[in-house]
């Protein structure tokens, strides 16, 4: 059985859940979820209280600011080994950035709601004043309200930006920062008219939305835009339409990557359309061998952070631990420093949603970022292009944002 996420965070996951340099493809070809038990509240619902909480191991630093790491510790798969990464990460971040400035106190939610709850109201117990985790969606759903009603901030990882609100913000890779960047890349370059054939399901939506927002705020059109399914016959039907109105267009938007992508180019070539008429684009999920291998790609655009960040992270992550980090190993090690750089702020009796929120943002391994208001966030990401031997930086990652937050 599989963990409980919704489909827009299980995709984005099944992306950041590992490292990926070449020498580990075959690895990451198997590797396409969290693996675990299915848990959810039953109907009359679990206090805190009464979930029995395992050791999720002593508290890290020596600081006075307590800071909750609500995490699945105790789930099987790469569940529980990412999250074993990011306690690394996170203790790797207080070595390196001072561990008097705050105490962690590591918390174990087993990847259920209920669990959830009990971590952070455990947490808060002992004198969490922030809260860094939990993982999941439907962990974050289940345990905001508790951090909220204590006026604790939470600092969470799922990519679903459905959960996020004020006093709860998302650190992770969201779907709508890759749209945004690689819409805005192409206007930069002069594409004005838009097509795009993005998958049936919850992930397509929050990437179909965000791609006709981020195309009418840059002043372009969209002059199609089709929805396919896991039929191959259906993926078939649908570029037959987008051959129909390929001649409008000057940019090609699909968002998914590894097989999914090559199935939608290949229909797409069998029904005539000449992709080299196109800038074709897609998000950080075309970071994969496969689409590195596939020719007719080659020159391609999309959103990522520069991989330079996480390259000198993971040497540093190796040197200590002796192993690869997956990728979400680097979003602990950004909470924790953040939270560090704020306490360390002169006068900071606690963390406010104001500091969060600032508009100037902060910089973390993966370029800067920064919370809007309602939780989601902002990313500088850089572009990259599609080559034999992986992604090629086209246009760097900003190094500060505007004045204000959009």
């Amino acid at each position: 059985m599989a963990f409980a996420r919704s489909l827009s965070e299980a995709r984005a996951f099944r992306f950041f859940s590992w490292w990926r340099p070449a020498a580990l493809a075959a690895t990451l070809a198997a590797a396409t979820g969290f693996a675990g038990c299915s848990n959810t509240l039953s109907s009359g619902g679990l206090s805190a209280a009464s979930v029995a909480m395992p050791d999720a191991g002593s508290t890290l630093g020596t600081g006075g600011y307590k800071v909750g790491l609500v995490l699945p510790m105790s789930a099987t798969g790469n569940a529980g080994a990412a999250a074993q990464a990011m306690r690394n990460a996170s203790e790797m971040a207080l070595a390196e950035f001072g561990s008097a400035s705050i105490q962690l106190l590591p918390k174990d939610d087993a990847g259920t709601a209920q669990g959830a709850q009990a971590a952070v109201q455990q947490a808060i117990d002992e004198g969490a004043q922030v809260i860094l985790g939990p993982l999941f969606a439907h962990s974050v759903t289940a345990a905001k309200p508790i951090a909220r009603n204590r006026g604790v901030p939470m600092i969470a990882f799922s990519t679903d930006s459905n959960v996020a609100a004020s006093g709860a913000y998302l650190l992770s890779f969201l779907p709508e920062s890759d749209v945004d960047r690689i819409v805005t890349y192409a206007v930069s370059q002069g594409k004005r008219s838009f097509a795009g054939l993005v998958p049936a399901n919850a992930y397509g939506s929050v990437v179909e939305g965000e791609f006709k927002q981020a195309v009418a705020r840059r002043g372009g059109r969209v002059v199609a835009l089709e929805r396919y399914g896991d039929d191959r016959n259906k993926i078939a039907d649908v570029a037959r339409v987008i051959a129909q109105s390929a001649s409008q267009a000057d940019a090609l938007f699909i968002p998914e990557g590894g097989d999914s992508v090559n199935d939608v180019v290949a229909a797409l070539s069998s029904a005539g359309v000449n992709l080299r008429q196109f800038a074709i684009l897609g998000t950080q999920q075309w970071d994969d061998p496969k689409v590195f291998a596939n020719s007719q790609l080659e020159g391609a655009w999309y959103p990522a952070p520069d991989p330079a960040g996480f390259r000198a992270f993971a040497e540093r992550y190796r040197s200590r631990y002796y192993q690869d980090p997956p990728r979400p190993a680097a979003l602990a090690y950004d909470a924790v420093s953040l939270v560090v750089s704020l306490v360390k702020v002169p006068g900071t009796q606690r963390i406010t949603n104001e500091m969060l929120t600032n508009p100037s943002g902060f910089a973390g391994i993966d370029g800067v970022f920064r919370f809007r208001n309602e939780g989601t966030n902002q990313r500088g990401l850089a572009v990259l292009k599609v080559t034999p031997s992986g992604g090629q930086v086209i246009a760097p990652s900003p190094r500060t944002f505007a004045a204000s937050a959009t």
